[in-house]
């Protein structure tokens, strides 16, 4: 995936007349690929259910690979890439995008909504939600879109509550640097975001990266660390590893064909990498994806 310029694109959220939020449903896999640009962000928070599957959450400085479906709270302003394309195997995916005082102002600052207030605010970071809440909450996002305005109402504030009083969740931002769109210091971030993104598949150098910051390289080294909360070799090497996962799914490449075209020199520097980040070989892993696929595994 490649954005068209070096700064994310907001995305123009209309509700439908006559609503205060807008619902999407995708019952095709593909449907979505390039309706929204890949790397954008919007004042309104996001809730995405994605139904099987697997592909890269990519949530402001978070890079990551999820399997099996997806449930996720994105925060209002915090750059996002797409989810799914026709690659990411999923049967179908909802997305719900609402205001940072849904339903309103007044009606969020009630006692009965603390908890949903509260839920707002960490979703600045990116939450994931696994297990019965993703599994439960995701097949009741499913059903909004076939309510009328009034019942998707209720149905969507209950939803939040749920969120809001669950444990199965990740802060995927938790350690990582707060994105706000108008600071200098995410401007020169997402820079180097975007560079990783176009050339992540060859070797980089320090020297090359911190070029493309305007910065020294013991001064790149200390500002990525507190922005990433990683080492730039840590988490390039995460990023290969995560695009590698998603073409572990295409049983057309083999293993060795993955590496290369993940950024890999080596299929032994790859099998290393994988095992350190994924707790298994790239075999192993892509074995136990494919029986996910058939409904042998349970999920996760």
């Amino acid at each position: 995936m490649q954005a068209s310029s070096n700064h994310p694109v907001r995305e123009q959220v209309i509700p439908t007349p006559g609503t205060s939020f807008l619902v999407k449903h995708f019952s095709d896999p593909g449907s979505r690929a390039n309706k929204t640009p890949n790397w954008h962000f919007h004042p309104e928070l996001e809730l995405v259910y994605v139904r099987g599957g697997h592909g890269r959450r990519h949530i402001g400085s978070h890079v990551s690979h999820y399997r099996d479906g997806e449930l996720i709270l994105i925060g209002s302003n915090l750059p996002h890439w797409g989810f799914t394309d026709q690659f990411t195997g999923n049967k179908a995916e909802t997305v719900v995008q609402f205001s940072t005082d849904f339903p309103t102002a007044d009606f969020l600052n009630l006692p009965e909504m603390r908890n949903v207030s509260n839920l707002f605010d960490r979703a600045r970071n990116g939450l994931s939600f696994s297990g019965y809440t993703r599994q439960a909450l995701g097949a009741r996002m499913e059903h909004l879109i076939k309510q009328d305005p009034m019942n998707r109402m209720l149905s969507l504030i209950d939803i939040l509550q749920q969120l809001a009083i669950s444990e199965d969740y990740q802060s995927l931002n938790a350690d990582g640097f707060h994105l706000q769109i108008a600071t200098h210091g995410y401007d020169r971030f997402n820079d180097i975001q975007q560079f990783i993104s176009d050339n992540f598949r060859r070797d980089i150098s320090l020297a090359e990266v911190s070029g493309v910051a305007s910065m020294t390289i013991p001064a790149f080294c200390r500002y990525f660390k507190k922005v990433s909360g990683n080492t730039f070799i840590a988490y390039l090497t995460n990023y290969r590893v995560v695009y590698a996962c998603k073409l572990l799914g295409d049983d057309h490449s083999t293993i060795a064909e993955v590496a290369y075209d993940s950024g890999f020199n080596s299929l032994s520097q790859f099998n290393r990498a994988f095992r350190r980040c994924v707790g298994r070989t790239p075999t192993e892993y892509r074995s136990d994806l494919m029986a996910n696929v058939m409904g042998i595994l349970p999920e996760d």
